[in-house]
């Protein structure tokens, strides 16, 4: 699956503390200006954010851009209904 990643200016993502209760999931870092000036230039109301993990185990926002398909658009095939299939052997 090839994805390209859209990070965020003006945002780093840190792994908790090893001394941080089980409640702290992760620290921020916000760099003002620059976090503004990227929020500014995105056009929707909403930016949705994934906090994801690089493959060197560094934390990092990447944006999530995943939009639903449109109505009637469907791609996937139909799903199969269920059959019940059992042994009708019994051992006695």
């Amino acid at each position: 699956m090839s994805e390209d990643i859209e990070f965020v200016d003006g945002l780093v993502i840190k792994k908790p503390h090893e001394n941080a209760p089980d409640f702290v999931k992760c620290g921020l870092s916000i760099k003002r200006a620059e976090l503004i000036a990227w929020l500014t230039a995105k056009p929707d109301a909403w930016v949705n954010l994934q906090i994801k993990e690089s493959r060197n185990g560094k934390w990092y926002a990447a944006v999530d851009n995943w939009k639903p398909s449109e109505p009637g658009n469907f791609n996937q095939a139909p799903a199969q209904p269920k059959t019940e299939e059992f042994n009708d052997d019994i051992p006695f």
